[in-house]
């Protein structure tokens, strides 16, 4: 059974709810993900913060050329994880009742890595490619 550990990928620089608002977007776009954990000094997850959570703010603060934001402002405080034991079977259904693209993958609470929408998928279709049909 595939399982979410096999189909992450590591996050080497989880934000932190002290980061500025433009160290941590520049972190967001810089992973390519739509969003990055928020972890705490012992790497438990504590929030989320995405794109979406970030573009109003950056609309506002580029007009005034001011930003005193941290991502403990502005970040997603009840974020969604998931197990890095659990089935990427269940992962994806969990996915089809939710919008989130992107989860932090944890391991007990403590963060481990992303895993995305896309990535599912990308497995999914590896497993269903990789599939023999017997006649």
């Amino acid at each position: 059974m595939l399982q979410v550990r096999d189909a992450m990928y590591p996050v080497n620089t989880p934000l932190t709810g002290s980061m500025a608002l433009v160290e941590a977007v520049s972190l967001i776009l810089e992973s390519g993900y739509t969003g990055l954990p928020v972890v705490d000094d012992h790497q438990h997850v504590v929030g989320f913060l995405s794109e979406h959570d970030c573009l109003p703010h950056l609309i506002t603060d580029s007009y005034h050329c001011d930003s005193h934001l941290k991502v403990a402002d502005i970040m997603r405080a009840d974020p969604l994880t998931v197990s890095s034991g659990q089935s990427v079977i269940d992962l994806a259904q969990q996915i089809g009742l939710n919008k989130p693209k992107v989860y932090a993958v944890v391991d007990g609470v403590k963060l481990v890595g992303i895993i995305t929408r896309s990535m599912v998928m990308r497995e999914l279709n590896n497993s269903l490619r990789n599939c023999k049909v017997v006649a």
